[in-house]
């Protein structure tokens, strides 16, 4: 494919609350093995986008130690290839990421060794499969000088934190609102674009010069009428995890078996790191209902509605509802937990009772384990 791939995987959204205290966003665990900013790099490596940067920063830590190895995603190449990239002190500049325009022109060097004709930018936190080849084309045949991929919402959808965008009959766009306090279009962006690379150079870089960092409001809305700016609708699952509930919402759609077939049943796969561990482990007692439960688990007790991620243990008598247990979790016996997350390398004491009655309940437990 005649482009190159920018992933933008730095932020911090505080709308996620002690879930991001630890990790960044892209890195948060999606579908019992998998994390969010694994459906993104598929997308590119089965798009045939040979070069990607990932951009991160806030709690990097876990996500780059995810992306050690690029072979997962198949971008170990002689050519190409995944790098990540962090906020370094220079002789000329000592900032960190001010914005997402500043991630990118803190990085130009990356767009200019590089010679395929167009970028692809996209989020790490998005949960989505996607072509980028056709909307590439579609890019080209509208004689576009930057392409939005967009997505409608249902008429019940709080669009107000996303970006809101309104287009004419010939896609081109019209309007761009930033988290409007009244939308006024359900049509909205997703994040992702795609434009010339020589025409992003010069961009990001007048941007930068003038004092402006931020790529969606002082490049898409501030140039809406003097580039060519359209839209390319999106029309298959699409979800942002941009707070607790959105994260929750999402990986409970996993236990659809419509969602399941979708993601990885059909082609193109999603792929990931792989942990060497063996399969889950259902001992005597144990009863499962429509949950997701990831190698490395061990179950005791009841589970009902749930997502379990690696390597995760429910004691005896154990009850588990409509609840997302992380990464190596260790629940005593007799505990109830309902409408809760419970976050990784958690340890629950014995006859515990978690319910989430105003909503989910965040859990965050770090009792010593041979104690119990």
């Amino acid at each position: 494919m005649r482009a190159i791939g920018i992933i933008l995987a730095g932020g911090n959204n505080h709308r996620m609350k002690e879930l991001s205290q630890k990790r960044a966003i892209c890195a948060m665990p999606m579908a019992g093995s998998y994390r969010s900013i694994d459906f993104t790099l598929s997308n590119m490596s089965n798009s045939h986008i040979q070069k990607v940067a990932v951009l991160t920063q806030y709690n990097a830590r876990s996500l780059n130690e995810h992306l050690n190895s690029s072979k997962w995603w198949d971008f170990g190449r002689k050519q190409g290839g995944l790098e990540v990239r962090t906020p370094v002190v220079t002789a000329s500049n000592s900032n960190w990421y001010r914005g997402t325009a500043d991630a990118i022109y803190q990085n130009i060097n990356f767009l200019k060794n590089s010679h395929e004709p167009y970028v692809v930018i996209a989020s790490g936190d998005c949960i989505y499969k996607m072509d980028f080849g056709k909307a590439l084309e579609y890019h080209i045949d509208k004689k576009a000088d930057i392409t939005v991929v967009c997505k409608d919402m249902a008429p019940d959808e709080n669009v107000e934190r996303y970006g809101t965008v309104r287009m004419n009959e010939d896609f081109v766009i019209e309007e761009f609102e930033e988290k409007p306090l009244q939308a006024k279009s359900h049509t909205i962006s997703c994040g992702i674009y795609i434009i010339r690379r020589r025409l992003l150079i010069e961009l990001i870089e007048k941007c930068v010069e003038e004092g402006n960092y931020d790529f969606v409001r002082d490049i898409l809305v501030r140039y809406r009428g003097i580039k060519r700016i359209v839209g390319y609708k999106m029309k298959d699952y699409w979800r942002n995890i941009a707070s607790v509930e959105d994260y929750f919402s999402t990986n409970m759609d996993f236990l659809k078996p419509e969602v399941r077939n979708y993601f990885f049943r059909q082609y193109p796969d999603i792929y990931s790191k792989v942990d060497d561990l063996p399969p889950a482990k259902y001992n005597v007692g144990s009863n499962i209902k429509n949950s997701l439960i990831s190698s490395g688990c061990i179950i005791n007790g009841t589970v009902e509605d749930s997502v379990l991620f690696k390597k995760s243990y429910i004691g005896n008598n154990c009850v588990i509802k409509n609840s997302i247990i992380m990464n190596d979790v260790y629940i005593g016996d007799n505990t109830h937990i309902e409408n809760c997350i419970v976050e990784s390398h958690g340890t629950i004491k014995a006859n515990s009772n978690y319910v989430g009655e105003n909503g989910i309940e965040i859990i965050l437990e770090k009792n010593e384990r041979f104690m119990l």
